[in-house]
């Protein structure tokens, strides 16, 4: 399935480009500006975020810089601010909605609260079987619709074949079936996609900060908590949580935005080679997520974990189960047959 993954990323790149867009420290990222070039350079773009330079985001960004400043022959520049150092993802997107020349990471769920509420169902439970179908999506005429419903509200696309991870299920008593989480509290985040897709698994969903969740779990507040695994260990659960079911409950693909007035200030070769330029960088994030992914099981199993993978039958319990979320619609403001219309995209 990985593997596939990151072909079918490949494939789908260069359609996914016209689709969605017109055609560590403070210190460190200072220094790895500079060496890019970006105090010579004509154009400049800030990329910031809230994860750490050394993540497959980071990584893939760091990728960037180099693309960018080859292909522009330094004319153009990205600088990275990673760790949230340029403020949350709200005040970024407020800043790129001013016209600032900002780039950040979001997503469907996110897309939704700013006005393109059909963005939502992609983080919905079990809407995908596998990353096939999640490309197949990006390189569909519904996907290429809510992008242009976005850049009406002021934010284009970049790119969206960067992976962030398969979202897993870590509880401290072993579940295999929905029956094992009926009523078990589980911690989401706060979202309405995220807290109604568990409580329509039979969970009691519990939005919380994610910095509160270990003493949460310690003390027995919660009884789970859902995550793709890179941040299931980086925030230390298996120490007081030891069971993990491979649920691979949402795909979680992740895209980058940017403000359509600043992009609009740009040539279109310029244009053309900032979508280009994360589309390529894209695919090697894909790569370093796929080897980080095995790396953080490894590490897991060895503080003492237990992995169940789903049977195809137990699979089919917890699709089910799911069915009762997407029923919700109008809860969401979606639009009349949306899971349907998905449904019909990605097979």
């Amino acid at each position: 399935k990985k593997v596939t993954a990151l072909a079918m990323a490949a494939v789908v790149a260069a359609s996914a480009l016209t689709g969605c867009g017109s055609s560590s420290t403070a210190e460190t990222t200072a220094a790895a500006a500079a060496d890019n070039g970006s105090s010579d350079a004509e154009t400049v773009l800030q990329v910031a975020f809230e994860n750490s330079i050394s993540e497959p985001v980071g990584q893939g960004w760091e990728k960037a810089q180099e693309i960018i400043k080859e292909k522009s022959g330094g004319k153009m520049a990205i600088e990275i601010y990673p760790d949230s150092q340029l403020g949350d993802k709200s005040s970024l997107i407020d800043s790129m909605l001013l016209g600032e020349n900002v780039c950040t990471l979001a997503d469907g769920a996110f897309y939704a609260d700013y006005g393109v509420p059909d963005f939502g169902i992609v983080f919905g439970p079990f809407l995908f079987d596998s990353w096939d179908q999640v490309w197949k999506l990006v390189d569909s005429d519904w996907y290429k619709e809510q992008c242009s419903k976005l850049a009406d509200k002021g934010l284009t696309v970049l790119g969206s074949n960067w992976v962030y991870g398969e979202r897993e299920l870590m509880t401290k008593d072993k579940a295999v079936v929905p029956a094992d989480i009926k009523g078990k509290k589980i911690r989401l985040a706060n979202s309405q996609i995220y807290v109604e897709g568990f409580n329509a698994l039979g969970a009691t969903a519990v939005p919380m900060a994610l910095g509160d969740v270990y003493t949460a779990l310690q003390n027995g507040t919660l009884d789970g908590v859902e995550n793709p695994l890179s941040t299931l260990y980086g925030q230390s659960f298996q120490e007081v949580t030891k069971n993990i079911l491979m649920t691979g409950h949402i795909l979680n693909f992740t895209t980058w935005c940017i403000g359509t007035d600043y992009l609009n200030t740009l040539t279109q070769e310029q244009q053309d080679l900032l979508f280009k330029t994360c589309e390529e960088a894209g695919l090697y994030n894909n790569e370093k997520q796929e080897a980080a992914n095995d790396d953080y099981r490894k590490k897991l199993e060895d503080a003492g974990v237990t992995f169940t993978e789903l049977t195809d039958e137990e699979r089919a319990q917890w699709k089910e189960a799911s069915l009762s979320f997407y029923e919700k619609g109008s809860q969401f403001g979606w639009s009349d047959g949306l899971y349907d219309t998905v449904k019909a995209a990605i097979q």
